[in-house]
C-alpha cells in the first residue's frame, strides 16, 4: 500500500501549500501591501515584457528584478525557486532540448555528439553527417528556459502575496466572464473538500486491515475508491447547484467595492512600468 501512502502525502502537500499561500499573503511585505488589481496588471505586464525580450542578459535582469521583489515581500526564496527550477527544467529545458541539435536548428556546432558515414535525407528532413549541439540551438533553449522560469516566478510571486479571493475580485473588475470565475472558485474549493474525503476513506480502509493485502486487491480497492469519489463529486455538484439556486443565485457574481488606489500603489505602478521599459531598452543597448 506504499503507493497509496505516497498519494496521500501528495494530497497533504497540496493542502499545506495552500495554507502557506494564505500565511505568506498576510505578511507585511512589499507586494502584500499593494492593491490586487495592480498585482494582476503587473502579472500581465510582466508576461508581455518577458515575451518581447529576446536577449539573454535582459532576461537575466528580469530574473534579478523578480528576485528582489521576492526578498522585499519576505517570501522563502529557496522554497519558491526550488519549485520554479523543477517546472522550468521540465517544460523549459527538456521540451526544447532536441532543438539544440543541428538536426533541428542548423548553425555552428559547439559540442560534437556523433558522426555518421554520410548525410541522410527523409522527405523534408535532413540528418547531417556531423551531429552536435549548435550555438543557435543552445541560445533558443536558454531563452525558452529563462522565459518559463521568469513567467513562473512572476505568477508564484502574485499567488504567494495575494489571497485567492482577492485575485478573483480583481479578475471580476477586469471583466472576466462569471462562468470562468465560478469554475475557478469551485475547482479551488473542491480540491480541499475531496482531498480530505480521499484521506478519510483511505484511513478508514486501512484501520480495518489486520494484515497486508496483495497488489491485485490493492488495485481493486483503489479502482473502487476512484468510482466512489467520482460519484460523490457528481452528487456534491448537484447539491451545490441546487443550494445556490435556492438562495437566489442567478449566475452573476456580485462583489464589494475595492479601496481607492493609494500613493504607494501609484508609486509601485510607476516603478513596474519604468522597470519594463528599462528591460526593453537594455536589450536594444546590448
Amino acid at each position: 500500500m506504499n503507493f497509496i501512502d505516497a498519494s496521500l502525502k501528495k494530497i497533504a502537500e497540496v493542502i499545506k501549500n495552500a495554507y502557506v499561500h494564505w500565511e505568506t499573503a498576510e505578511r507585511n511585505g512589499f507586494m502584500q501591501r499593494l492593491d490586487p488589481r495592480l498585482k494582476v496588471l503587473f502579472l500581465l505586464y510582466c508576461a508581455v515584457i518577458i515575451s518581447l525580450i529576446k536577449k539573454l542578459p535582459a532576461q537575466g535582469a528580469v530574473a534579478v528584478f523578480l528576485l528582489i521583489l521576492i526578498l522585499l515581500s519576505r517570501l522563502d526564496a529557496w522554497r519558491l525557486y526550488r519549485r520554479i527550477a523543477i517546472f522550468a527544467f521540465l517544460f523549459g529545458f527538456l521540451v526544447a532540448l532536441p532543438s539544440a541539435f543541428n538536426i533541428i536548428t542548423p548553425g555552428r556546432i559547439i559540442l560534437h555528439v556523433a558522426s555518421l558515414s554520410r548525410a541522410y535525407r527523409f522527405w523534408i528532413y535532413e540528418i547531417p553527417q556531423q551531429i552536435g549541439i549548435t550555438a543557435e540551438g543552445s541560445f533558443g533553449v536558454a531563452m525558452l528556459f529563462l522565459r518559463v522560469a521568469n513567467s513562473l516566478t512572476a505568477a508564484l510571486l502574485i499567488i504567494h502575496t495575494t489571497p485567492f479571493f482577492e485575485i478573483i475580485r480583481a479578475l471580476k473588475v477586469f471583466r472576466v466572464p462569471d462562468v470562468f470565475i465560478m469554475t475557478i472558485i469551485l475547482s479551488y474549493k473542491y480540491i480541499f473538500i475531496f482531498s480530505r474525503s480521499v484521506e478519510d476513506m483511505y484511513l478508514a480502509m486501512k484501520s480495518r486491515l489486520a494484515v497486508p493485502i496483495n497488489r491485485s486487491a490493492a488495485r481493486d480497492l483503489v479502482a473502487g475508491r476512484i468510482f466512489f469519489v467520482f460519484k460523490k463529486s457528481w452528487l456534491r455538484y448537484e447539491d451545490t447547484c441546487r443550494a445556490m439556486t435556492a438562495r437566489g443565485f442567478t449566475g452573476e457574481i456580485m462583489l464589494y467595492h475595492f479601496r481607492n488606489f493609494s500613493a504607494a500603489d501609484a508609486a509601485a505602478g510607476v516603478l513596474f512600468i519604468l522597470a519594463g521599459a528599462f528591460f526593453l531598452l537594455l536589450q536594444v543597448m546590448i
